[in-house]
């Protein structure tokens, strides 16, 4: 059985004016999206900066987001390290913290081997009963989890269940899904092609465009999943330019500047990452007001 199915949003850490984490936000910003009909909420991935995040307030956060969510949808818990220990502990925190499932990132700038990887993985999921979702994104890791390598930890390891595709290549979508006879649970880490993605058999989408409408990147999902992909294609197709003007910069300054614009006040963001540059911004608030986002 899937962890979801749907529309995950790979959700922002808002924080104060002087760089803590503002829990107040995130418990707004938390009932903003179960509101909207969002499927599984996603902490201290990428787009929460889990990076510069301390390990302390990486599983507060998680332990938190578990606490206000109470089981009404599904957390899943952004675990990832390039240091397989660290990974281990922090997997182990967020199971304690009430986690339902985990995501857990290629190790970054370590560069492993595929067997490496292997490795690594597998000796977390030794670690945990819950189930963990592979995080593919060789453009910020500087290595990619190849298809035969997902396949053969979905069929050895019982607790890897899927992978947050976020390659950007369909054609290794397809492998992932036809080496495994549609069995690993792919979604869409990129809002650009979730539509096609789904097409191909995926479970649906851990979405940054989620942060600042989670309704209708719910509805595009379900429509996918019921098999209207003619209103899913419109959707897709309807928020193709604000899905770019997100990614002007790299993510997550963009989607935090938007829900600033939005008069959400999710804060800035930490070193090394700044705000987005004035010009960006304009285009940013540009595209939003003509997908119907109001802004403050």
């Amino acid at each position: 059985m899937s962890i979801f199915e749907g529309a995950g949003v790979a959700l922002v850490t808002p924080m104060n004016q002087d760089g803590s984490v503002n829990y107040e936000k995130l418990e707004e910003i938390l009932e903003m999206q179960i509101e909207g009909g969002t499927d599984a909420i996603i902490s201290c991935g990428t787009t929460g900066e889990a990076s510069t995040l301390s390990e302390e307030e990486h599983i507060n956060c998680i332990k938190f987001t578990c606490e206000k969510v109470a089981g009404r949808i599904p957390v899943i818990a952004g675990t990832g390290s390039n240091s397989t220990a660290t990974a281990i502990e922090l997997t182990k925190d967020a199971e304690k913290c009430g986690a339902d499932a985990l995501l857990v990132v290629t190790p970054y700038y370590n560069k492993a081997t595929q067997q490496g990887l292997k490795g690594h993985f597998s000796a977390i999921a030794a670690q945990t009963k819950l189930p963990i979702i592979l995080y593919n994104i060789p453009g910020r890791t500087g290595v990619k989890i190849e298809a035969e390598t997902i396949v053969d930890l979905w069929k050895n390891v019982d607790n890897i269940v899927g992978v947050k595709d976020a390659i950007g290549d369909l054609s290794e979508t397809a492998k992932v899904l036809s080496l495994s006879d549609g069995g690993v649970d792919v979604y869409s880490g990129n809002d650009d092609i979730v539509v096609p993605l789904m097409s191909l058999g995926g479970k649906g989408v851990i979405s940054v465009l989620s942060n600042i409408i989670p309704k209708e990147t719910h509805e595009m999902v379900a429509a996918c999943l019921e098999g209207d992909y003619k209103k899913a294609a419109s959707m897709q197709l309807k928020y193709y330019d604000l899905i770019k003007a997100l990614f002007m910069e790299v993510n997550p300054i963009p989607v935090k500047k938007a829900m600033n614009l939005m008069g959400l006040d999710v804060g800035s963001l930490r070193l090394p990452l700044t705000e987005m540059e004035d010009a960006h911004a304009k285009v940013l608030a540009s595209e939003m007001e003509k997908a119907g986002i109001k802004l403050a």
